[in-house]
């Protein structure tokens, strides 16, 4: 949770008027570049989200992904554009839509088409744009004068064109062929759209009766976890593979019930180890049964209507639910001596993404893409280098996805979303796809009409990267889709590389001739602080925008950033943004600290002359060229990390702490060159922060005293490496490195044994090489400033003072003399009564930990603080103990 009592500054207050000086500044459109990229587009697409959408944290992390590229090329002189838009969601809007005119006593079936197509642009008008809304307040850079809609005219003109493009290619056609169908939405669902939930489940064991009995068996067991599709069965297939098996096959059983004949066939897809080695086909009501019954040739029987229930010709079993037929199925067979055994037998279940009813395998007449002669351009795309994937090992899954893609089912079974153009004459029987509304029959002259269907959502979004630059525009358009494609970067989620990232590099390779973009980063998913997906249910998700209430929206997004690595999922960790609030205040005290120590400045190069300069100036230098690295490589962690460590350890604790004594100091020369170097860091420091943190940087910047290539930080030049290269000295790193040491060494001795800072100490340092001496010598006046030494020596063969501490630090060892400083014998009472004080709590919480009713009835953060306490406690420990080792 956030810690309340340091919430007490309004972010929004800051925040808001940054954002509309930049929008309104026309900074987030495309602007003319500078620099060696003046004449280069950088453009990313956003992946639109649903209108019916809020923002969550898989959007904050994205859109924090995306706006930290689009800023960085920005400031890079790249003519950046990121491209908003919102999705239309077919069955997500249609659920919404549908609910909000039930609450009114209201039917779409009622209203008609029209009408309802009308409420759904009403309600998008009226909610559409909340998550649009959200996504400024993250500070985020898109091009809001330019959003686009998956139905606005253009774009719908885009999606026709494509599917007559494609029908008249014949890469689509109308089959009649088994889908997932969802009841209660009463539309097909895609393959990958499907949910899997896993129920405890039974097998059910039923005889068949032979025609004919085969040595002296007069009946066959066959084992269904779905009973109530028997009603439909067209064979019964055994293994090649079990050889008690063989002398059934070309046999014929006579199906209860129905009293159907039905053949006995060999395939290899039957597991002789599952159930009974006999396997009950129905060809119509399951794709592998399907396949079956495509190899051998059998009838396809459809059980069930479009709201699952049992059509009519069974009987007593007409009219009935699944669940209620599979009770009566059961039931009767029991009844008839037919029931041999039930087993338990878990399995897995499809169910609808959105209404989360379980998807019935049915046969119906669709539209499907065949994707046989898309797949080869997209795969080669990936495999020659084109696109590259971060991190790389998703190339292979996107791989392995296409290789494995089945024609496409793209007709969906609803009112809202693109309308499929196809147009037919039932006169004389004409048809044909267009992308102007045909009224009358070219052939004969009668009406016509269009078919009901709409397009599968992800249809019409694989355009997403060229539709919403003008694909089927001329002119300006026209030409900005020839000068910015392909796009740079595309940032989405896993679970949608196939969904959504293959179909848009098939769809691009075919109208484009080209990929849609260069670089897929795909971003871990964010599972709550207990490791499990996030849920209300679960009571475990979290709200992007309280974080950005209490955090700020640079508190949310640097923290965010910080915790993503190459790993599959992210375990949220919100004390990470804690961390980034306090590293906020922290840039925010430094840049007060530098501004009230400005007299007299005036603006010019900056001077490195002292070894606290080279040293700050090197330390810059390496940090410019290695968050270029991380962000090229897209390793956001990496830069999170490198920016924090500069700026918190290096600028802020040690180079504000040399630069103290020179901003007092008489020397007004010295003086002016040290705060033209204190203004040039941070101004440097500001640009790298600024695609993560824009508000706080920005904010900042308006203050600073320089001489900017814009008045916003947004468009100000990013650092170039090559040419802080000159500042590279490792002789200023190393000695510098040394004085931290001591320096450090010798405060901490003083803390740890409650040594005031103004009694003077001798310290003795011993470094490993004759260079290092002569380094660390050179500098014995600033250390003994620093950490108020009256004696310091140094050298290779330097020997431990008796009563001394110990401090080892990097190739060198500290000894801080202690006599007369420490009272030893009371020194060591209170650490020896620290000792049995610790152990004791320390025993205490290992009791509490091994006690397995503790750990059964606990809450997991509570048995999780306990854990870190006893860490606590251990590592309290190891450290009295050496100290007691030390004063021994």
């Amino acid at each position: 949770m956030a810690d309340k009592k340091k919430i007490d500054f309004d972010f929004a207050a800051h925040e808001a008027p940054l954002f509309k000086a930049w929008n309104e500044g026309g900074y987030f459109q495309r602007t003319p570049g500078f620099g060696k990229h003046q004449n280069d587009c950088y453009t990313v697409v956003i992946p639109p989200p649903n209108i019916t959408g809020m923002l969550h944290m898989g959007h904050a992390l994205d859109d924090t992904i995306q706006d930290a590229c689009i800023r960085r090329a920005r400031m890079q002189g790249y003519q950046t554009r990121w491209v908003l838009g919102t999705d239309h969601a077919g069955i997500a809007t249609q659920t919404k839509v549908d609910k909000k005119l039930a609450e009114e006593g209201i039917s779409r079936l009622e209203i008609g088409r029209e009408k309802f197509i009308e409420a759904c642009y009403d309600w998008r008008a009226h909610y559409g744009t909340t998550i649009v809304e959200q996504i400024k307040g993250m500070g985020c850079s898109c091009d809001y004068s330019d959003e686009h809609f998956t139905l606005d005219p253009d774009y719908i003109d885009a999606v026709r064109r494509l599917f007559v493009e494609w029908y008249h290619d014949d890469l689509i056609y109308r089959g009649k062929r088994i889908v997932n169908w969802c009841p209660h939405c009463t539309t097909a669902i895609a393959d990958d759209e499907a949910e899997y939930v896993d129920e405890p489940g039974h097998l059910w064991h039923l005889r068949y009766p032979l025609v004919e009995p085969i040595d002296g068996l007069d009946y066959i067991i066959v084992a269904t976890t779905r009973p109530e599709t028997m009603l439909g069965d067209t064979g019964v297939a055994v293994s090649p593979k079990d050889p008690d098996k063989q002398k059934f096959v070309g046999a014929k059983v006579k199906l209860p019930i129905v009293d159907r004949e039905i053949p006995i066939f060999s395939d290899y897809y039957v597991d002789a180890d599952f159930g009974s080695g006999f396997v009950k086909v129905t060809p119509a009501h399951d794709p592998n049964d399907w396949a079956m019954g495509e190899r051998h040739d059998l009838p396809k029987i459809n059980i069930f209507d479009e709201t699952a229930h049992v059509v009519e010709g069974y009987g007593e079993f007409s009219g009935m639910s699944r669940d209620e037929a599979r009770e009566a199925v059961v039931a009767w067979f029991e009844e008839h001596g037919l029931l041999d055994h039930v087993e338990d037998h878990d399995h897995s279940v499809m169910t609808c993404y959105r209404c989360h009813t379980k998807l019935e395998p049915w046969l119906s007449e669709q539209w499907f893409v065949s994707v046989d002669r898309l797949k080869g351009p997209a795969a080669k795309a990936v495999e020659s280098g084109e696109i590259t994937f971060h991190p790389a090992r998703w190339s292979q899954v996107y791989l392995d996805w296409l290789e494995n893609l089945k024609d496409w089912c793209i007709s969906r079974q609803l009112w809202w979303g693109h309308r499929i153009p196809m147009f037919y004459c039932d006169e004389c029987g004409w048809e044909d796809a267009s992308v102007e509304d045909i009224h009358t029959c070219p052939k004969c002259g009668a009406a016509v009409r269009q078919d009901e269907d709409v397009l599968d959502t992800w249809f019409s979004s694989q355009l997403w990267p060229f539709a919403t630059m003008g694909w089927t525009r001329e002119g300006t358009q026209a030409s900005e889709l020839q000068k910015a494609y392909p796009t740079q970067v595309l940032a989405t989620a896993r679970d949608i590389m196939g969904l959504w990232v293959a179909r848009m590099v098939m769809a691009s390779e075919y109208c484009m001739g080209t990929i849609p973009f260069e670089n897929v980063i795909i971003y871990p998913t964010v599972m709550g602080s207990d490791g499990k997906p996030m849920s209300k249910s679960r009571g475990n998700g979290v709200d992007p925008l309280k974080l950005m209430e209490d955090y700020g929206a640079d508190g949310m997004r640097f923290g965010l950033l910080m915790q993503v690595t190459g790993a599959q999922d992210l375990k949220f960790n919100e004390s990470k943004l804690e961390n980034s609030r306090n590293f906020s205040n922290k840039i925010r005290n430094a840049a007060r600290f530098v501004m009230m120590n400005l007299e007299g400045f005036e603006p010019g190069e900056p001077e490195v002359s002292t070894p606290a300069d080279r040293w700050i100036f090197s330390r810059l230098a390496r940090l410019v060229a290695r968050v270029d690295e991380s962000f090229d490589a897209y390793e956001f962690s990496d830069v999170t990390r490198e920016l924090y460590a500069f700026f918190w350890n290096e600028f802020c604790d040690w180079y504000i702490e040399f630069s103290k004594s020179r901003l007092s100091g008489s020397d007004a020369a010295d003086r002016l060159a040290c705060q033209r170097n204190l203004v040039f860091v941070l101004d440097t420091a500001l640009r790298l922060l600024h695609p993560i943190m824009p508000f706080i940087t920005e904010e900042i910047f308006q203050d600073l005293p320089v001489e900017g290539e814009d008045p916003y930080l947004i468009a100000c030049a990013w650092p170039e490496a090559e040419s802080l290269a000159k500042y590279r000295d490792e002789q200023a790193e190393r000695a510098m490195i040394m004085v931290c040491d001591v320096v450090s060494a010798v405060r901490a001795t003083r803390s740890r044994y409650g040594i005031s800072p103004k009694q003077a100490l001798s310290v003795t340092v011993k470094v490993e090489a004759a260079s290092d001496a002569a380094l660390l010598s050179e500098q014995e006046q600033l250390i003994c400033g620093m950490g108020n030494i009256e004696s310091l020596q140094v050298g290779c063969d330097a020997e431990k003072p008796a009563e001394s501490s110990v401090t080892l630090g990097t190739g060198l060892e500290v000894y801080t003399v202690l006599s007369g400083h420490v009272d030893f014998e009371a020194e060591r009472a209170r650490l020896e009564k620290q000792r049995a004080s610790l152990a004791k709590d320390i025993e205490k919480f290992g009791r509490k930990l091994s006690n397995p009713g503790f750990l059964a009835k606990a809450a997991p953060e509570v048995i999780e603080k306990d854990r870190a306490k006893h860490a606590d406690l251990s590592d309290q420990l190891k450290r009295v103990e050496s100290q007691i080792a030390e004063l021994n």
